[in-house]
């Protein structure tokens, strides 16, 4: 169990109705996720995001707006997360590109199929981030101001 919260940064990519999504290993399971990480010493969020995608995804995107931030703490190793996601469009798929080491491989999922899955998600912030961004107003990227020496 950690003292500090951990910093990470998710995308939602939507296209033709279907959302971006990686199947990976956590805690010796196969669950679902969005493209998501921790953020790294020196990056901003929104560089942070367009990173964690390409190395879980192998897709480039551009971020469109900023969706939310959500705090959850995990039952199973006791670390609280603050996760900051995005909203982005789909660019270019680097189809020889490897994937980080924990992802099976990355798909196109739908809501029915994803609500099928609800006992396989990462965590809970999966299905909330997609419902989210169904429902709720998306921000405009100006909100996040990074501050540089």
């Amino acid at each position: 169990m950690t003292d500090y919260p951990h910093i990470t940064v998710a995308t939602i990519i939507e296209r033709d109705g279907k959302f971006l999504m990686v199947k990976e290993r956590s805690a010796g399971l196969m669950v679902y996720n969005q493209p998501a990480g921790h953020l790294e010493l020196g990056e901003t969020l929104m560089e942070a995001a367009i990173r964690e995608t390409l190395e879980e995804t192998a897709w480039k995107i551009e971020l469109t707006a900023f969706l939310g931030i959500y705090h959850f703490t995990s039952k199973a190793n006791g670390i609280t997360y603050v996760r900051h996601c995005f909203v982005g469009n789909a660019l270019e798929h680097l189809v020889n590109s490897a994937l980080d080491p924990d992802i099976e491989e990355a798909l196109w999922i739908d809501l029915d199929t994803l609500l099928q899955q609800k006992n396989n998600l990462r965590s809970p912030l999966v299905l909330a981030a997609v419902q989210d961004y169904l429902a709720k107003p998306h921000y405009p990227l100006s909100l996040i101001s990074p501050c540089y020496e």
